[in-house]
C-alpha cells in the first residue's frame, strides 16, 4: 500500500513508550502496536485525533503517502 504510518518515528521523537501512549489515548497495546509497525489497514479519525493531541503533531506527521510503492494482493482484499 502506498500509505505509510510513521508513528514509530513520532513516538521516538516525543519520547513516548508504547505502553504510555496506549494508556493516554485509551487503545490496546496490540492495536497501537499494529499502527506503530505499519501493519494497519485503516485508522479511525478518533484514534488519529487522540494520537495528534497526545503527541502534539499533525496528521501528516503520522501518515505519509509514498509514491511508487507497489501494491500487494493484500491491498485489494
Amino acid at each position: 500500500m502506498a500509505i505509510k504510518l510513521n508513528l514509530d518515528r513520532v513516538m521516538f521523537e516525543r519520547k513516548f513508550s508504547l505502553t504510555e501512549l496506549a494508556e493516554r489515548i485509551g487503545i490496546t497495546l496490540a492495536n497501537l502496536s499494529i499502527l506503530k509497525n505499519n501493519k494497519a489497514r485503516a485508522i479511525r479519525f478518533s484514534t488519529l485525533d487522540a494520537l495528534c493531541r497526545t503527541l502534539n503533531c499533525q496528521p501528516g506527521d503520522i501518515i505519509e503517502w509514498v509514491p511508487g510503492e507497489p501494491e500487494t494482493d493484500d491491498d485489494h482484499e
